[in-house]
């Protein structure tokens, strides 16, 4: 994770979110970059819900979608998603009645938070 301060050193508090988000596995959605690093795989845009599909068929908890144009599209794709702020969900071309289920705070005071669609659709043959 790059450092905060401009003499390279990190502040205390951000420690544990910065090993969490280091160690993690990040999917970086871009129609222009050509390649990616810090433990990221380059998810073409043009084919988001290809991908989406190929990383629920995986074993894992769930994905954190980040900035605002990501977890709109993967709302529009009636996935799981995380995120904050006033501004993420403008523009859905439909209501997506969300519940929090979960939500960690961090030392710093920064919050994170995991949405779930409230209504799933059903599983086919059940």
């Amino acid at each position: 994770m790059a450092a905060a301060g401009a003499d390279g050193v990190r502040p205390d508090w951000m420690e544990p979110f910065a090993r969490t988000i280091d160690a993690a596995k990040k999917y970086v959605v871009s129609s222009t970059l050509d390649r990616v690093d810090w433990n990221a795989e380059l998810v073409r845009g043009d084919h988001l819900e290809e991908a989406v599909q190929q990383l629920k068929r995986e074993s894992g908890k769930g994905l954190l979608a980040g900035g605002v144009r990501l977890p709109l599209a993967l709302a529009e794709l009636a996935q799981a998603l995380a995120g904050h702020g006033p501004t993420l969900f403008a523009g859905l071309s439909k209501h997506i009645d969300l519940k929090l289920v979960r939500r960690l705070e961090f030392g710093s005071g920064a919050v994170a938070m995991r949405y779930e669609p409230r209504t799933r659709a059903a599983a086919p043959g059940g």
